[in-house]
């Protein structure tokens, strides 16, 4: 896992700018793999959604429970850590009033007191067909303006299609859409709900969703980071 040679400062400037950052190569092949073997270990889960079943798309996730596998603990841990700068800024910007605290495990006691203290960290699976509808992960009252995913499929190789696609709605004007294929191992962040955009009187929520395009062969694995738990 290569976290600590990144250019935080540059991710931080693409959130701002984007709502998006891209980090390449955070996790190698043999790591992605070793994620991805998870996937049949049942007692590592607390919950299976079949995305068919409830209208999200065709594929399918798991929930981790806790404790963690420990690459997935210590990417939340040090990525939180590494935009909480970020969250703040945007909360200053739209007078939100909220305080994300600096460390990751102190935010987490802060979503306990709400109810929510189950892990929501992720495994997602698709196959040929198999899509993501467009959606926002709100787990609770209490939540980070920011989430990760990894990338464990290699595009063109693994599978095909499946492009992660960002929507960003500004008021009163179209929606714009933005299409990513970041490569094995690599680690997108991105805007769970809302980020702040500027305008002539100021800053406004431009809302932003998330999902996959239809995957045309193959099979494409992700590791979802949210790093708020949920009820």
């Amino acid at each position: 896992m290569k976290i600590d040679p990144i250019n935080w400062e540059t991710v931080r400037e693409s959130l701002q700018a984007n709502g998006f950052a891209t980090l390449p190569q955070v996790l190698d092949p043999q790591e992605c793999r070793h994620l991805v073997s998870m996937y049949d270990e049942s007692e590592r889960f607390r919950k299976t959604v079949v995305m068919e079943r409830h209208g999200y798309g065709m594929g399918e996730y798991k929930y981790f429970t806790y404790p963690l596998p420990e690459p997935i603990q210590a990417l939340r841990t040090a990525v939180y850590k590494a935009v909480a700068p970020v969250a703040n800024q945007w909360s200053s910007l739209l007078k939100l009033g909220i305080q994300y605290p600096d460390e990751h495990a102190d935010f987490l006691e802060e979503c306990h007191r709400n109810g929510q203290q189950r892990a929501t960290p992720l495994l997602l699976t698709y196959g040929k067909g198999g899509y993501n509808a467009m959606h926002q992960d709100l787990y609770g009252d209490v939540y980070f303006p920011l989430q990760a995913v990894v990338f464990l499929s290699e595009p063109g190789v693994g599978y095909t299609g499946g492009e992660f696609v960002l929507t960003e709605q500004v008021p009163r004007a179209q929606s714009k859409a933005t299409v990513l294929a970041p490569k094995q191992g690599d680690l997108l962040i991105f805007t769970t709900q809302f980020r702040p955009k500027k305008s002539t009187r100021g800053y406004f929520r431009v809302t932003m969703k998330h999902g996959v395009s239809t995957i045309h062969s193959g099979n494409r694995y992700t590791l979802g980071i949210i790093f708020h738990d949920a009820k």
